[in-house]
């Protein structure tokens, strides 16, 4: 009866040391002022028409679906064999269990660690130490759980604890911003490819128009009527589009090359046939119009600046574990079990053991180490802050710039159009001046050089309008979620509850 209160006063003594154990030393957060300015930019680079074949969006661009966003289901089978194989993410995603492990490897410090423990204490004690004044020899035995525990009294273990979380949450978000980035290149990746395509259809059109003007010219001159100024410039119009035609070969190959390594797998024979099959580019792939929000929205939707932020929070528990290094350190060992001088006796009545030992340790003199760890402390939080700033700043750019190009490539489009249309109808006619004999072939190449040249910046600046869509819908946080959110998120929604 006796044994069992005194186990009871022990379990009460524990459970008072816990309701001590909930302070912390760590500074009151405060979400650094975000160093942009209210809104993006405005003016003529900005001014932008809602496309014809687009449809608006509702809520935060963040919460379109990637399927939602892209729509060809082409780019939707890459994207996906992408997130399920590419080796990057999966590294991503390991480092994220890693800290998770680390944080519960963490957290498990704020709990009684207790054991099954069974102790043999042999012992000869000489004569000149004995109290009896006899030699002793002897052995003891013990058996029963042990607990031992740090009493957090100071808040040092829960600001590790926090700090562990935080650095957690912010390698989840690194996870996010991963993904974002990985469909953001496998989408440009395949845009690029079917642009290069475009590319080297039209150099091999165009080469084989060179090829009939040249050998058109080389007749002539061969009967004397062009001199070698006109086979001249035709051969070297002719050699020019058959560099051309290597380069795109290389760079198609290289296309694929490049989207095979976001795959992270081989590419399945069926996609590499239709791959082969689309050989323009698809302008109408990206058919929504994004809302760009404000730039206080970006706080919360891109998970760049998130893990930013988590890791500032980390950086500011690490303070309150500094501080608490100061103060004295409490730790209790307890043991409650049987003992006996002989193994047999373990078990037998009046064999009954316990035992409490607190411990203290106060620093005293640490020759400036604690001290020189706070400052250290103060200054990688000052640290994280510009981080976090940064992070702010480099996202309000890139949407800033997305922005602009998006305001502007649907002109340069228009333009890029006219000036194609504009060439061909000066190819045709000074064709037909050629035939009529107003001209000389001179004019033909001249025209011919001037068209390709524009059909190949048509091409280039489509691309660009393209990726310039994609790149905005990443700068916004699209991307980490595969169908559309109907409804508005908590801010942490996005990440997987462990």
């Amino acid at each position: 009866m006796m044994f069992s209160m005194k186990k009871a006063n022990l379990a009460v003594a524990l459970a008072l040391a816990g309701l001590l154990a909930g302070c912390t030393l760590a500074p009151t957060y405060h979400r650094p002022a975000a160093p942009v300015s209210a809104s993006y930019p405005t003016g003529p680079s900005y001014e932008h028409a809602p496309q014809e074949q687009g449809k608006p969006v509702q809520g935060p661009a963040a919460d379109v679906g990637w399927r939602d966003f892209f729509q060809d289901p082409l780019l939707r089978r890459l994207i996906a064999l992408s997130l399920d194989n590419n080796r990057d993410m999966r590294v991503a995603v390991l480092n994220v269990q890693a800290l998770q492990a680390q944080y519960r490897i963490q957290r498990a410090s704020l709990m009684p660690a207790a054991a099954i423990a069974g102790t043999e204490t042999a012992q000869r004690v000489p004569a000149s130490l004995s109290s009896s004044g006899r030699q002793y020899t002897g052995q003891n035995w013990q058996v029963g759980p042990a607990i031992s525990w740090q009493l957090d009294l100071f808040g040092q273990v829960r600001s590790l604890t926090k700090a562990a979380l935080e650095t957690y949450l912010a390698q989840d978000d690194t996870r996010i911003a991963a993904q974002l980035s990985l469909i953001s290149q496998t989408a440009t990746a395949y845009f690029t490819l079917r642009a290069d395509q475009e590319l080297l259809d039209l150099t091999t059109q165009t080469f084989k128009a060179r090829q009939a003007s040249y050998d058109m010219i080389k007749q002539s001159y061969d009967q004397g009527v062009d001199s070698a100024l006109d086979l001249s410039q035709a051969e070297t119009l002719l050699r020019t589009a058959q560099s051309n035609q290597s380069q795109y070969l290389r760079q198609v190959a290289q296309d694929r090359n490049a989207l095979v390594l976001l795959l992270g797998e081989p590419m399945p024979a069926d996609i590499a046939t239709q791959l082969g099959q689309a050989r323009r580019l698809p302008d109408d792939a990206l058919p929504l119009e994004l809302p760009a929000g404000l730039p206080s929205d970006l706080l919360e939707r891109r998970p760049d600046i998130r893990a930013a932020e988590h890791q500032l929070l980390a950086a500011n528990a690490n303070i309150g574990a500094a501080r608490a290094a100061f103060f004295p350190t409490i730790s209790l060992t307890g043991f409650a079990g049987t003992a006996s001088s002989s193994l047999t006796g373990l078990f037998m009545p009046g064999s009954e053991a316990w035992n409490l030992v607190p411990k203290i340790s106060l620093p005293i003199f640490q020759g400036g180490s604690l001290l020189a760890n706070l400052d250290l402390s103060h200054v990688r939080k000052n640290i994280q802050i510009a981080t976090y700033e940064k992070a702010i700043q480099t996202g309000f750019r890139e949407v800033a710039d997305a922005l602009a190009g998006r305001g502007t490539l649907d002109d340069e489009v228009g333009a890029q159009r006219k000036l194609v249309d504009a060439s061909q109808l000066a190819y045709t006619l000074s064709q037909q001046r050629f035939d009529s004999g107003v001209d000389s072939y001179l004019t033909v190449l001249d025209s011919q050089r001037s068209l390709y040249a524009a059909q190949q910046s048509l091409i280039a600046t489509r691309l660009a309008r393209l990726n310039n869509q994609i790149s905005l819908y990443k700068a916004l946080g699209g991307g980490w979620t595969e169908k559309s959110v109907v409804e508005k998120p908590r801010a942490d929604a996005s990440r997987p509850q462990s």
